[in-house]
């Protein structure tokens, strides 16, 4: 099998854990963030993940792939209210800390001008400047590291994942806090930072912290 990944994406991270925790034989291909031909030519969308499948067909839909990847169903489903509030809170601002920084720090999909121009447009649209949000990066400190102090104290205190066991809280909540790793100066939690390692470790899915701006 085939996945077809930006390094930057959250919902690429998702497929990528899955395929790490659960030993899937898949092959990860970063794609030019400019690309449109090839995933339109796949799944008809400018969109990732895609999986090529075992048969050749291709999968979009990050936790479609996640759900295929996991075929003995080992990862728990629940997703408290107050992991959900979390993630709608952080994911109001994350990227306005975490995109002006993907296109600076040497990852493959943003190889040429090209993509790091088309990936600048398309973002700038939704989040305003990028350099004006640089700016305002102490003022996104504080409240990630509220909000990050929030994430510690839901944390379960022994379990690799969050709620007692892997499952779905990890799918969606350590996409986040990975590419968070890309900004320097954050101060982590205790256990927010265990977390992070022992994922990183356990899926294969590298962290940001050697290149953190």
């Amino acid at each position: 099998m085939k996945l077809y990944i930006y390094d930057h994406c959250p919902f690429c991270v998702r497929a990528r854990m899955a395929a790490g925790l659960f030993g899937a034989d898949v092959e990860e291909v970063v794609m030019a963030n400019d690309d449109e031909a090839t995933p339109i030519g796949m799944i008809g969308a400018k969109q990732v993940p895609i999986l090529q499948k075992e048969d050749g067909s291709f999968m979009g839909e990050s936790l479609d792939i996640v759900r295929y990847l996991d075929r003995e169903g080992r990862l728990k489903n629940e997703i408290r209210p107050e992991i959900q509030a979390w993630l709608d809170k952080v994911g109001s601002y994350n990227n306005k800390l975490v995109q002006p920084r993907t296109v600076k720090i040497g990852l493959p999909e943003f190889a040429t001008a090209e993509a790091v121009k088309y990936f600048t447009d398309k973002k700038e649209k939704n989040i305003g400047s990028f350099s004006a949000n640089l700016n305002k990066t102490a003022q996104y400190l504080d409240r990630i590291h509220e909000d990050l102090n929030d994430l510690d104290g839901l944390m379960h205190e022994i379990s690799d994942g969050i709620n007692g066991e892997i499952g779905m809280e990890d799918i969606l909540v350590f996409p986040i806090l990975r590419n968070l790793t890309v900004v320097r100066g954050i101060e982590w939690p205790q256990k927010v930072m265990g977390y992070l390692m022992t994922m990183s470790e356990k899926s294969g899915v590298p962290l940001y912290f050697d290149r953190a701006l």
